[in-house]
């Protein structure tokens, strides 16, 4: 509920202690549940149980934790997946990931902050973890007036850690991630379905570009498809120190590594000559804010064009996008332009949004984020 939505002339907002558990009730008095309240942030209020009248504590957080990881065990193959997924999983400003026996999680509101010892009781009550990382450093903590931190609540995090993900009718690949130093909880859960369909739409023999490929995931799954050659883009010597074990571990294949800006790294690229039979685009979001969409459009549009340049004929551009603000249309529409300035023409085989185990709240249009276009590029 935002600010200006609350009669405040009835309840001053001011009144209350920010994070508190508060009751809802409509002009008419009747009872809409119980939330958390933020009197210092727009969206001043968000809903945690509509059945509920009194405080929530560890056994309502138990019972949500007992429901999204219910879910999870019966759409994912292994015991590495996004196990809380705020609203979607009706546990607003949480988000929990699993690697097997460890548990990364990130509180990005004051109102689960202060549940927070109480989360961490109903977590060992419901999977009892043998680790238990905070990793709050995200920036929209900010706006709930909370500090970044990363902090252990429990157990002794490796330096490393390793992934499963399941390939169908395929090998199962092991990637090592920096749960600590990495980026975001440590990896993309969200592009594990559709990391896992690249093998229908990969040319045997073929040679495969990630382009801002962190630790690796589209490329060592490329080269388990069977690419004959592998090249990462991204601007982190580290993540490009994890994709590189990563493609090595899981296949034969040496990855080629690139390490620059990655407009700047297609364009030489393409200015070398450079071809590849599919190029994968799955950039950091470009927009963050509405205020942003002009000048992100603009980078997806570019972004795309750089890659259909190193792109052969009859090639695959698998591009995506994880900024909330930018719509499908929007993105379609950035590959579409980018192909008419470049002569090619473009056909959409697939597209596909985040995985099962981020799903989407039908009322909260915030939780579907993450697209990913797969397309079929020829001459025009």
């Amino acid at each position: 509920m935002f600010s200006n939505e609350i009669d405040v002339a009835a309840t001053p907002l001011a009144n209350f202690e920010p994070g508190a558990q508060v009751r809802v009730l409509s002009d008419r008095g009747q009872s809409l549940g119980v939330a958390y309240l933020n009197p210092a942030t727009l969206i001043a209020a968000r809903i945690l149980a509509r059945d509920a009248d009194g405080p929530l504590g560890r056994k309502w957080l138990a019972g949500r934790l007992r429901q999204a990881l219910a879910l999870r065990e019966s759409c994912s193959q292994s015991a590495h997946y996004r196990w809380v997924f705020g609203e979607s999983d009706g546990l607003p400003g949480l988000v929990l990931d699993r690697y097997g026996d460890i548990v990364v999680g990130q509180i990005a509101t004051l109102g689960m902050e202060r549940l927070q010892s109480e989360i961490e009781a109903a977590i060992r009550e419901v999977l009892d973890p043998a680790v238990l990382l905070w990793k709050n450093d995200s920036g929209a903590r900010a706006l709930e007036g909370l500090g970044e931190r990363v902090q252990l609540a429990w157990g002794e995090l490796p330096e490393q850690v390793s992934v499963r993900e399941v390939l169908p009718a395929g090998p199962t690949l092991n990637f090592a991630v920096d749960l600590a130093g990495g980026q975001k909880t440590g990896w993309f859960f969200d592009q594990t379905f559709n990391r896992s369909l690249l093998p229908r739409f990969l040319r045997a023999g073929a040679r495969v570009l990630d382009v801002c490929s962190y630790a690796g995931g589209w490329a060592t799954t490329a080269a388990a498809a069977g690419a004959r050659e592998v090249g990462c883009v991204d601007s982190s010597a580290s993540a490009l120190a994890l994709a590189a074990r990563n493609v090595g571990a899981n296949t034969p294949l040496t990855a080629v590594l690139h390490r620059g800006d990655a407009f700047e790294v297609l364009a030489a690229l393409a200015e070398t000559g450079e071809r590849y039979d599919a190029v994968i685009v799955d950039p950091p979001a470009f927009i963050k804010r509405r205020k942003e969409i002009p000048q992100g459009q603009a980078a997806y549009r570019k972004l795309n064009q750089l890659a259909l340049r190193v792109l052969e004929p009859g090639g695959l551009l698998v591009s995506c996008s994880c900024s909330h603000h930018l719509a499908s249309e929007d993105l379609l529409a950035a590959i579409q332009g980018a192909a008419r300035h470049v002569d090619r023409f473009v056909q959409v085989l697939y597209e596909g949004g985040q995985s099962p185990d981020h799903p989407r709240h039908p009322a909260i249009p915030e939780t579907r984020y993450l697209k990913a276009f797969f397309c079929r590029v020829s001459r025009g």
